[in-house]
């Protein structure tokens, strides 16, 4: 495990605790599959993205400390910035090289740490899943560390990527049954990819399964054209 300041670590849980009661009150946020997390080593929680709020919502789902990436931009803001500092965020480059973000995510797992990854590589438009990318793969094959695929539901409605803020609604997260390093090592090439967007999103529709989702009857529209990244 990585060496924090003791402060790093209480400020973490509390964090946590004001997030897992704001995300009750104004998300009735539900958590399953908690059970698939394993309690101790590498871990790798790969998860489709539809909004701002799925790194903190699906990060308080987990009985154990989480290492989040953030994009550089993020610490452009300084109250922003300073909060995700606090919690030992790893910057990702997205616009130049992220390869020390990835480095530095690597060597966390490496340590017996979990990483949130979303391997379609930004939040969705239209709340559907898109293709993953492969990248989280040599993370998890380099780290020996265990893909735990997960899916969040309704954080599209409650705040789309176009909205300034967001609203109240219900958001579901579970976690699926865990891909130890032995079947991780041995899915080849894209055969891994593949089989981790195929978990995630069987995941992702047994969540929109649940009578809350599925009596869902309007949701809204993105822009049309859609903006630039």
């Amino acid at each position: 495990m990585i060496e924090r300041p003791r402060w790093m670590g209480l400020w973490y849980d509390a964090a946590k605790s004001v997030l897992h009661l704001a995300g009750s009150i104004f998300f009735r946020v539900q958590y399953s599959g908690q059970e698939n997390i394993p309690p101790t080593g590498g871990l790798i929680i790969a998860a489709n993205h539809q909004s701002t709020l799925d790194p903190p919502l699906i990060g308080i789902g987990v009985p154990r400390r989480l290492n989040f990436l953030a994009r550089k931009t993020l610490y452009r803001f300084s109250p922003f910035g300073m909060l995700i500092r606090s919690l030992d965020a790893i910057p990702l480059d997205q616009e130049g090289s992220p390869l020390a973000g990835l480095r530095e995510a690597l060597r966390r797992v490496r340590e017996g740490e979990g990483t949130l990854i979303f391997p379609e590589g930004s939040r969705s438009w239209d709340g559907k899943i898109a293709p993953f990318q492969g990248g989280f793969t040599v993370l998890a094959r380099r780290s020996n560390a265990t893909i735990v695929p997960a899916a969040i539901e309704g954080a599209w409605d409650a705040w789309p990527r176009w909205e300034w803020f967001p609203r109240t609604g219900n958001v579901h997260v579970h976690y699926g049954a865990a891909m130890p390093p032995d079947e991780v090592h041995r899915l080849r090439g894209d055969a891994l990819v593949r089989e981790v967007e195929r978990r995630v999103r069987e995941i992702h529709a047994e969540l929109c399964r649940r009578p809350v989702f599925a009596r869902r009857t309007h949701r809204r529209k993105p822009p049309n054209p859609l903006p630039p990244d």
